[in-house]
């Protein structure tokens, strides 16, 4: 079996994440780069090198947050740990899964959160441990449940909405060319559920309000900037009628 390395780069972050973030691609990208080392700016004595962090350790942390951050340290080091790649990804936020190992073993739950990364999934108010959180000094600590991922490979199994049980799936067509998960044990469609479309702007993509600073979808077809061979300058000069009437003096060169 091929295994990949989790430490992956940005082209790597699953396409649920970017859904869910709503963000420009160069958006997150910028908030991932951790530079290691780079020449002196503004320096003529070096010439512009820089030297960015080319591997990423990702958790249960968005990739744009303050957690994955502190994970992603220039000088922290993580363990390598190996992800078996998934070409069509079946789990999303809001169907109902069966655990298969556990405390929980036999349960069903819902999917709270996706983490296509490492191929996780959190069950709401399911395999949960406690954990300690430290408060400032002089202050008592605080215990609370933390729902731990599982694996969809081996851990989780999805629920058939006909009879409440638990099957392994696969991606199928309809007459009408729609793609479909369907239930390899009784051959019924399993929908995808709505909490699905749910991003970090809005529930659906129905109840979304606009605001002033989004953009319409009429301003996409406005032609907004025409490109002519002119400096910033000459066209700032043309704009506004200046006209250089001066007469540059001679230059020597020794």
């Amino acid at each position: 079996m091929r295994l990949t390395n989790c430490l992956n780069d940005f082209k790597k972050i699953g396409e649920l994440t970017k859904k869910y973030a709503n963000l420009p691609d160069s958006y997150i990208k910028r908030s991932m780069e951790r530079v290691v080392w780079k020449t002196p700016q503004n320096n003529p004595r070096y010439l512009p090198r820089v030297v960015k962090k080319k591997k990423y350790h990702f958790s249960t942390h968005r990739p744009w947050s303050i957690g994955f951050s502190a994970d992603n340290n220039v000088n922290s080091v993580k363990p390598k740990v190996f992800v078996e790649p998934i070409k069509e990804w079946s789990f999303f936020k809001g169907d109902r899964v069966e655990i298969l190992v556990g405390p929980d073993k036999g349960k069903q739950g819902i999917v709270g959160n996706v983490i296509q990364e490492r191929n996780w999934v959190i069950v709401d108010g399911l395999n949960c441990e406690i954990e300690e959180v430290s408060h400032y000094k002089g202050h008592l600590s605080m215990i609370q449940m933390q729902e731990k991922p599982l694996l969809v490979t081996s851990e989780v199994s999805l629920v058939d909405p006909s009879d409440l049980q638990g099957c392994t799936v696969e991606w199928r067509y309809t007459e009408a060319g729609e793609k479909v998960r369907v239930s390899t044990r009784t051959g019924k469609i399993i929908p995808i559920p709505s909490l699905a479309q749910e991003t970090y702007d809005y529930k659906t993509p129905k109840t979304y309000k606009e605001s002033e600073k989004d953009t319409r979808e009429e301003d996409l077809t406005e032609i907004t900037f025409a490109p002519s061979l002119k400096t910033f300058e000459m066209d700032i000069m043309e704009n506004m009628g200046i006209k250089e009437d001066r007469v540059a003096a001679p230059t020597y060169w020794y």
